[in-house]
């Protein structure tokens, strides 16, 4: 599809890629850079639980940490400390090797994807120790492809933690995570594919400085949007938490786990939101380039250390997002996970991939209202996807009052049909049970004539004889 689409002009820029300024550091700077990168996920995993937990916090009128550092800031590092120290159990029915190797799995292809992820330019813009260099570890002509294959070999280190575990529900968490995933995956790499499109490279480099004049969000934003769905799926968070979901899993696919290799498991999530939040900023804001704002006005801001400051932003702003989706949406069912992977996300997703491909021809034609169309297609996406919710809140609503007309008008129902009690279906109600008057009630006593309800009982009747004898 994406030779039919490109015309030879168009493939230009594709096969101009210049990768030479890469692989010509010196060892020591390379170790720098891969320490900078290691650095750097961890940092941002520390500030993100506490933020997580302040964030949180404020939103259900709460305090949140404030005993360990200043503002509490110390926390999430005290609470590695605590788990590494804990006791390591491993239980006796467990795949001892795969049980060990499981949360490695889980945890080394999360930090491999931010080797390609470009915090500045790519040409010299920056000395460290007197040497220039590029604000980026490495690139390749297929940057976006090595981050997808490393994104799914995380999900081995979870399926194999519920398979070697050797209980139920691990299992069952792990095989929901390998679902989730194949679901989630095949509309991420639409929306993936339709930046590939548009941009004519795979080079993470490359697709940050197609964004000089127009960031992505705005050219593809129905792409934007679903990779957002996506990448709430792919890290298995709330409101897509169901492999881990403690109502009907227990703990999900970490039950068995404890002391480090838990710890693992959590820093492999919150690693992968970083790594999903910089691939987000990469595609579709722009990447390293500052806001609109501050580009009209000041040269400078594109040069130096200063896209380092726009991409942290720009990260920080999606993981806040990450926390209050968690703050905000309960958890959906598991049905309802599965279609929306299935039925919405990746219909849609293919959709619009053949729309930005057709545009993306015509415009190689040298047609100039390929950008008028491009968004007319995503006018259009953006009505299709609303009408959808409607019909679901128009779905829910008369399964709403056909439940409230059944409710209404309750079925016979007899608790002893088959010889031993059983409980009442939905819409069904138990009969009244004949219950005994109180002892404690008391009676009216009411005087009047003989003919009276009281003068007719046993303390009534001798009332009247007393009167009577008076």
């Amino acid at each position: 599809m994406m030779s039919m689409a490109l015309s030879p002009a168009a493939l230009g820029p594709l096969a101009a890629e210049n990768m030479s300024v890469f692989g010509r550091d010196p060892w020591w700077l390379v170790v720098v850079k891969a320490v900078f990168c290691f650095a750097f996920l961890m940092v941002t995993v520390l500030f993100s639980i506490v933020w997580e937990r302040k964030v949180v916090a404020w939103m259900q009128l709460r305090i949140g940490p404030n005993r360990h550092g200043p503002w509490g800031m110390l926390q999430s590092l005290a609470d590695g400390v605590k788990l590494m120290l804990k006791e390591d159990v491993i239980v006796k029915r467990a795949d001892k090797a795969v049980y060990v190797l499981a949360p490695i799995v889980a945890a080394i292809p999360a930090f491999m994807a931010i080797a390609v992820i470009p915090f500045g330019p790519s040409d010299n813009e920056i000395s460290i120790f007197g040497h220039r260099t590029t604000m980026q570890l490495t690139d390749l002509p297929i940057a976006m492809l090595y981050i997808l294959a490393v994104a799914s070999v995380g999900i081995y280190g979870i399926v194999l933690a519920g398979w070697s575990s050797g209980s139920t529900y691990p299992l069952l968490g792990g095989l929901r995570s390998a679902a989730q995933m194949i679901s989630y995956e095949i509309a991420m790499g639409a929306a993936f594919a339709s930046v590939f499109l548009y941009s004519g490279s795979m080079s993470t480099s490359e697709i940050v400085a197609q964004q000089h004049d127009r960031w992505y969000i705005l050219l593809l934003p129905v792409s934007f949007l679903l990779y957002i769905v996506t990448m709430v799926g792919e890290t298995n968070r709330a409101p897509f938490d169901m492999p881990e979901s403690e109502g009907d899993l227990v703990g999900g696919f970490n039950t068995e786990y404890s002391s480090i290799k838990f710890a693992m498991f959590m820093l492999a999530e919150y690693v992968n939101m970083v790594t999903v939040s910089a691939v987000s900023t990469t595609l579709f804001l722009g990447g390293w380039r500052a806001p609109w704002p501050i580009s009209t006005f000041w040269e400078g801001a594109n040069h130096g250390w200063w896209p380092l400051l726009w991409f942290v932003i720009k990260v920080q702003l999606l993981l806040f997002f990450f926390i209050w989706l968690r703050g905000t949406l309960p958890r959906v069912r598991y049905d309802q996970l599965m279609k929306l992977g299935w039925k919405v996300l990746i219909p849609v997703s293919v959709v619009w991939l053949m729309l930005v491909a057709t545009v993306r021809a015509l415009r190689n034609e040298n047609y100039d209202f390929a950008s008028i169309a491009l968004y007319v297609g995503g006018a259009v996406l953006a009505l299709l996807l609303l009408s959808f919710v409607v019909d679901i809140l128009r779905d829910r609503a008369g399964r709403r009052e056909a439940a409230d007309e059944v409710a209404e008008k309750p079925a016979a129902f007899d608790p002893m049909a088959g010889g031993f009690p059983v409980p009442p279906l939905p819409g069904q109600t138990l009969p009244p049970v004949p219950r005994r008057r109180p002892r404690h009630e008391g009676e009216l006593i009411v005087s009047g004539g003989p003919d009276t309800h009281s003068d007719e009982s046993p303390g009534g009747s001798r009332d009247g004889k007393e009167a009577s004898d008076g």
